[in-house]
């Protein structure tokens, strides 16, 4: 079994990010986070971001807003964000507050701008196979951790567990579009989907992403199986100073031993999503020069 090492690769990534920069004649990619409350979470992911970003050399602006705030105010915050030449990326941070629809606000960050690729048109144009749209960074962190682990796509079967806009539905178009990595057969699962083991035990690559603890166990997967669990989940544990652990959407220990490749959580998926933040921040900048020239 080959432990697929999220930190190492993202680190890989965030050095050839930082060279690519270093080679824009003193132009820096600009992003911009919105965050809307005080969500430990939220804080955390936001500052973060912050940080690998000034590593890279690409400049990260904060604009936090009272939890307070309408829907209608903050879409037009975002109108200021959208028109402002010198922002090339905006991003904003989930969870937002009961009274603001979600969609909404991601649909109105500009797709030029959408460097977490949850724009509409962003997801349209990955159905396109559109090799300038912006995929959301989760899915976009799967497929280069199996391309950079030298994991076969082509003509496999992959079972997604989750259907959801940010992970599991880009995933599928990911894996499915022409081209390596990618060609591969697609079978998204959900709640809904009946026998559910006899469909995973069919698959050569499992992506979980369904956000319930250790869901996946040795009797749904078969020998020699790439294994990315994109779950990340605290569960109590006495031991711990902190009270609780984290663990992935698959039971590692078991799982594990019938793999040939598996991520780790944590150290596997999460790092990933940060690095194709960045690459998407620096994919922006670079489409924007491309327009105006």
């Amino acid at each position: 079994m080959e432990l697929i090492d999220g930190n190492r690769i993202s680190r890989k990534i965030i050095e050839e990010l930082t060279a690519e920069v270093a080679d824009l004649d003193g132009i820096k990619p600009a992003v911009t986070f919105v965050r809307v409350g005080e969500d430990p979470a939220s804080v955390s992911y936001v500052n973060k971001k912050g940080k690998v970003a000034s590593e890279i050399g690409i400049e990260s602006n904060l604009q936090v807003y009272p939890e307070s705030i309408s829907e209608s105010e903050l879409l037009a915050e975002i109108d200021a964000l959208n028109v402002n030449p010198s922002i090339h990326g905006i991003l904003v941070q989930a969870p937002l507050p009961s009274q603001i629809n979600e969609r909404t606000i991601f649909n109105h960050v500009l797709p030029s701008k959408d460097v977490d690729g949850f724009n509409a048109a962003n997801l349209g144009r990955l159905c396109q196979e559109d090799q300038d749209a912006f995929a959301a960074c989760t899915p976009a962190g799967i497929v280069e951790l199996i391309k950079r682990s030298n994991v076969e796509t082509e003509g496999k079967r992959v079972a997604i567990l989750g259907r959801s806009l940010i992970v599991g539905k880009p995933a599928a178009l990911l894996l499915l579009r022409k081209g390596i990595p990618g060609n591969a057969t697609i079978t998204i699962c959900h709640s809904r989907t009946r026998d559910l083991p006899s469909v995973t035990r069919e698959a050569d690559i499992l992506v979980a992403a369904i956000g319930s603890p250790e869901f996946v166990t040795a009797d749904m997967v078969k020998d020699g199986v790439t294994v990315i669990d994109v779950g990340i989940n605290r569960v109590e544990d006495s031991t711990k100073k902190r009270g609780y652990r984290l663990v992935g959407d698959v039971a590692f220990d078991e799982v594990a031993e019938k793999c040939s490749k598996i991520t780790p959580v944590p150290g596997g998926v999460g790092p990933m999503t940060v690095a194709m933040l960045m690459r998407n921040t620096v994919k922006a900048l670079l489409l924007a020069r491309k327009t105006i020239s």
